[in-house]
C-alpha cells in the first residue's frame, strides 16, 4: 500500500488534532479523541471490545453502495504535478434490492482507516470500526420515477463517511446520495492503492470554494450517470440499474461544517442544486459570498449560530427563498454526525464520565440527536425535491423537544 503523506513537520498528536479541529470547525474521527485509554484498558483490546455500531436506517428499502473514481480534467492538480488533474473518490448510496448476497460496506475503507489510525498511533483500533447498512454493488431498486439525488460534502480534515447515519437514512427512503472525498483535506484511498492524507499547505485545494468546485463536478458526473454513461475513469462495472436511474432535475446538497459552507458556495454558483442544507456551517468564506439565493436553504445550527457568528448571520440575510434555521438545544459542533452514535459506545468501553462525553458531543441526548439527524434532513429534501409536505418543518414538534426554530 503506497501512502502519499502531506503532513507538515508538526507532530500529529491526538491532542494537536483535536485542538486544531475544534479551532477550525472540523470533525475528529472516533479514534482521534479516544486517547491512550484504549491502550490502557483491557476491555478495549481487539478481540474483547465489541465492534462499534451505527443505527439502522428507518426507511422501507435496503441500501446499496458503490464507489466512483473521478478525474476533473478542467482543474490541474498543482500538488500532484504537471499532467495531473483534480482526482476524487465518491461513493453512491441508493435504494437497493436483492441485497442478501452482497457484503456490507465498512464505515471507512480499510486502507484509509489504517492510514488514519497509524497517524494517531492507534492502529489496534481497526477491528472495532463499525459497518454500514450499505451493500456493496447491490442492484438498484427501480420503481417508477428516477431517484432524486443529494450530494454530501464533509468537514475539514474529516472523511466522507462521517455522516453515514444521514446518508443511509436518505438512501433507505429512496434517494441516491453521493458523498465526496475532498482530496488533500481528508483521507482518500484510490483504486490503485494510493492513499492521500490531509495536507497542511497553502497551495492545497482545501478552501470552501474548492469543495464547492468538487460538488459541481460531481453534479456533472451525476448527469452522466443519468444519461447512461459511466464517469468512472477506470470504467469499473457499476451496480445493475444505476445507469439511467438518477434524476438530474431533482438534485440537492448538504454538508457539515466546512462542507456546509461549501454547500452554500456551490448553490449560489450552480442552479442545478435545487435545495441546500448546512449542518452547523461557519460560513467563513474568502472571498465573501456575493449575490442572493432564491432557492430553499436550511441551516441546522449548533456552535455557529447567527447570534454568535457574523458570517452565518450575513449569509442568512442573503436568503430570499424558503429558509429555515433550527437548533437542537445542547448540541455541540460534533453533534450533527455519526459521533452521536459512536462516542457513547466508546465512553462505555473506556469508562468515560458523562462530563468527558459531553465535552465532545454536548449535552443533547445521543438517542435524540440520532433521530434528529434522521428526521430533519429527510423532511427538508422530501419537501423541496419531492414536494412531499412534511409538517415537521412547520414548527416545534413534541417528538423532538430539543429542536427550536430560530426566528
Amino acid at each position: 500500500m503506497a501512502t502519499t503523506s502531506f503532513i507538515s513537520g508538526k507532530s500529529m498528536t491526538r491532542r494537536r488534532i483535536l485542538g486544531a479541529a475544534l479551532a477550525v470547525g472540523a470533525t475528529v474521527p472516533l479514534a482521534a479523541v479516544a486517547g491512550p485509554a484504549w491502550a490502557d484498558s483491557p476491555a478495549a483490546a481487539p478481540g474483547t471490545a465489541p465492534r462499534l455500531a451505527l443505527p439502522a436506517p428507518t426507511g422501507p428499502y435496503p441500501v446499496g453502495t458503490t464507489q466512483l473514481h473521478l478525474v476533473d480534467r478542467s482543474r490541474p492538480d498543482v500538488i500532484a504535478g504537471p499532467g495531473h488533474f483534480r482526482e476524487l473518490m465518491a461513493t453512491v448510496w441508493y435504494p437497493a434490492r436483492d441485497v442478501g448476497r452482497y457484503p456490507v460496506a465498512p464505515w471507512m475503507p480499510a486502507g484509509v482507516l489504517q492510514a488514519f489510525l497509524a497517524d494517531v498511533g492507534l492502529s489496534e483500533l481497526a477491528p472495532l470500526a463499525p459497518l454500514t447498512a450499505g451493500h456493496v454493488g447491490a442492484p438498484v431498486r427501480r420503481a417508477g420515477r428516477r431517484l432524486p439525488v443529494v450530494v454530501f460534502s464533509h468537514g475539514a480534515r474529516s472523511h466522507q463517511g462521517d455522516h453515514t447515519v444521514v446518508v443511509q437514512e436518505l438512501a433507505s427512503h429512496g434517494y441516491a446520495v453521493v458523498t465526496v472525498a475532498h482530496a488533500y483535506d481528508t483521507y482518500t484511498e484510490f483504486p490503485d492503492g494510493r492513499i492521500t492524507v490531509p495536507l497542511f499547505d497553502r497551495q492545497a485545494p482545501t478552501l470552501p470554494g474548492d469543495f464547492a468546485a468538487d460538488l459541481r463536478f460531481v453534479l456533472d458526473c451525476v448527469e452522466q450517470l443519468a444519461a447512461g454513461c459511466n464517469p468512472d475513469v477506470d470504467r469499473r462495472e457499476l451496480p445493475a440499474g444505476l445507469l439511467g436511474s438518477l434524476d438530474p432535475r431533482r438534485m440537492g446538497a448538504f454538508g457539515w461544517s466546512k462542507g456546509g459552507t461549501a454547500t452554500a458556495c456551490a448553490m449560489l454558483a450552480d442552479e442545478r442544486i435545487r435545495a441546500g442544507l448546512s449542518l452547523d456551517g461557519p460560513m467563513q468564506m474568502n472571498p465573501p459570498l456575493a449575490g442572493d439565493l432564491h432557492r430553499p436553504f436550511m441551516m441546522m445550527s449548533a456552535a455557529f449560530t447567527r447570534a454568535t457568528d457574523p458570517q452565518a448571520a450575513a449569509f442568512w440575510s442573503q436568503l430570499r427563498g424558503w429558509r429555515l434555521d433550527v437548533q437542537a438545544q445542547g448540541a455541540a459542533h460534533f453533534s450533527y454526525g455519526d459521533n452521536e452514535a459512536l462516542f457513547p459506545q466508546v465512553a462505555k468501553v473506556l469508562g468515560w464520565s458523562s462530563e468527558q462525553l459531553q465535552d465532545v458531543i454536548g449535552t443533547l441526548d445521543p438517542d435524540q440527536a440520532v433521530k434528529i439527524q434522521q428526521a430533519y434532513p429527510l423532511a427538508f429534501f422530501d419537501e423541496h425535491l419531492r414536494h412531499r409536505r412534511r409538517h415537521l418543518l412547520d414548527g416545534p414538534s413534541p417528538a423532538f423537544p430539543a429542536v427550536t426554530f430560530l426566528p
